[in-house]
């Protein structure tokens, strides 16, 4: 088997997991894709690792061994990631990505626009106009 066949499926699967990750609005998808790239790295490392083996007359499978460093970081990620997943959406009730950007708090005199709010021109999750209308005339 020649190199470039696992090299053109590796482009490939890193390819589909750089997608993934950008233009997903899931976190879980999200973290799928990130072990797709990294899956993706597996295969280059081995099969380099097989290739350059087959040139030299030492076998050191310094490629596989760098495989199982990455699968137990992948493991360990993907933990810590759903862990973190798991929490933001008991507190949250969504695992929207674009809904996750604006948990951040001002409580700095920067950060307060009409009102004390927040930033200029932004309103509270789960208000309307008419409620700032009603809030202004009480």
């Amino acid at each position: 088997m020649h190199l470039a066949y696992s090299a053109v499926l590796s482009a490939l699967l890193f390819c589909t997991g750089l997608y993934g990750v950008l233009a997903r609005r899931n976190a879980i998808l999200v973290l799928m894709s990130v072990e797709l790239m990294l899956n993706a790295v597996n295969l280059n490392l081995v099969a380099f690792d097989v290739w350059l083996s087959r040139t030299a007359e030492e076998k050191l499978h310094s490629g596989q061994a760098l495989t199982l460093f990455t699968i137990a970081i992948a493991a360990a990620e993907i933990g810590i990631g759903l862990a973190i997943v798991l929490a933001v959406h008991r507190n949250r009730g969504t695992a929207d990505i674009d809904r996750l950007r604006d948990t951040a708090e001002g409580h700095g005199p920067d950060d307060a626009g009409p009102g004390g709010a927040g930033p200029a021109g932004t309103r509270p999750v789960g208000t309307t106009p008419a409620d700032e209308k009603a809030e202004a005339t009480a």
